[in-house]
């Protein structure tokens, strides 16, 4: 008998985790493959945690997420888009929002339109759900594909996700390509799901959100990636009251799957929202400079605006990003194909999440590959 359910053949395992266990069997591989910062939780932060669970702070939370931590974000929402009564939820990670809502959201047959190159998690758990992923192409320069999205729009759209700044191409969304989509969204009345993880590693201005210019905005943040808190799995998802029903209904899945998000993680939280993370972006965009100015005259790229990652094209003399990849880890470098973000193999994606020296060493490596 197979025990599996067809749901499980729709999947494969994650192209980012087969690179991270690579890892395990190289000695000293330079690790451009895994999206999480290099630094460590900061140590306000890690007191803050051993003081919530030293108190003892260590049971079920409410399902919504605690009282203090609830209100830090109220707070915060209030100044970035205004709304006073906003609909909030207290996740298991952005990832864990995100399952949360396509399992409010989706039903079969529902399409849901993602720009592409995507992060991985979107397509998988859409079809998961019986759902079909409608793909935007972005390429060359990954910019959001206005025109694109409003023709794709069907009488089967139900929902479109933007991930700004992105993952895998640190684009940034600019206010007027938001504005464009929040119109098209508006005249066919389409759930947006805005995935704002990498909201605060943005290199060359503010980044736009399309929680200030459209009330069916579903927005997804949290604290992995801005406070390298990754295996503390911390997020939350918030809406205006036009959401609430969507938003009650992840609340109550919640119940029944994650139950609730970290309780001694969610006393962290607080702390975490009053620290000043500048140092750290600043140190980012020194990293996303060196890694540009590096492969710049080797490779076509686009300089991203955010997030850590960069995503450039395979060079010709190669069959593809799998084949160019292959050759990279055999010299020891670990990076990702295009083709596990995208509908493409043309590209491959890297985290400069490492240090200077590991970062030099693959620029080597990529830069002689390219020869």
């Amino acid at each position: 008998m197979d025990y599996l359910a067809d749901r499980t053949k729709l999947i494969d395992a994650s192209g980012i985790r087969k690179v991270f266990a690579l890892a395990a069997e190289l000695k000293d591989p330079v690790n451009f493959s895994i999206g999480q910062p290099d630094f460590d939780v900061p140590p306000a932060v890690k007191k803050a945690a051993i003081k919530a669970i030293e108190n003892g702070h260590n049971h079920y939370s409410q399902t919504v997420g605690t009282q203090n931590l609830l209100q830090k974000i109220r707070d915060k929402v209030a100044a970035d888009y205004g709304w006073a009564d906003p609909s909030l939820l207290v996740t298991s990670g952005v990832s864990g929002g995100l399952l949360l809502a396509f399992m409010a959201a989706v039903n079969p047959g529902d399409e849901v339109i993602v720009p592409d190159p995507y992060f991985v998690m979107y397509k998988h758990l859409v079809r998961m759900l019986g759902g079909t992923c409608v793909f935007a192409d972005s390429y060359p320069d990954f910019k959001l594909p206005v025109e694109t999205i409003e023709a794709l729009v069907t009488k089967k759209t139900k929902m479109l996700i933007l991930n700004s700044p992105t993952n895998p191409t640190g684009a940034v969304y600019t206010e007027q390509e938001i504005k464009a989509i929040a119109d098209i969204a508006r005249r066919h009345d389409l759930l947006v799901i805005s995935d704002e993880i990498y909201e605060d590693f943005c290199y060359d201005g503010c980044c736009a959100s399309m929680g200030n210019h459209y009330d069916g905005t579903l927005v997804l943040k949290g604290y992995s990636k801005s406070y390298a808190m990754t295996g503390w799995r911390m997020g939350y998802a918030v809406g205006t009251e036009k959401l609430k029903p969507l938003i009650d209904k992840m609340i109550q899945i919640q119940q029944y799957t994650f139950v609730c998000a970290p309780t001694p993680f969610q006393m962290a939280a607080v702390e975490a929202m009053d620290l000043d993370i500048s140092d750290y972006i600043s140190t980012y965009r020194r990293k996303r400079n060196r890694v540009y100015e590096g492969i710049k005259n080797a490779f076509e790229a686009v300089k991203p605006g955010g997030a850590f990652y960069m995503f450039i094209k395979t060079p010709d003399r190669y069959s593809g990003a799998t084949e160019f990849v292959k050759k990279a880890i055999e010299n020891n470098l670990l990076i990702i194909p295009g083709n596990v973000f995208s509908e493409k193999d043309t590209h491959f994606r890297i985290a400069y999440t490492t240090t200077d020296d590991k970062l030099d060493r693959g620029i080597d490596i990529l830069c002689r590959l390219a020869k």
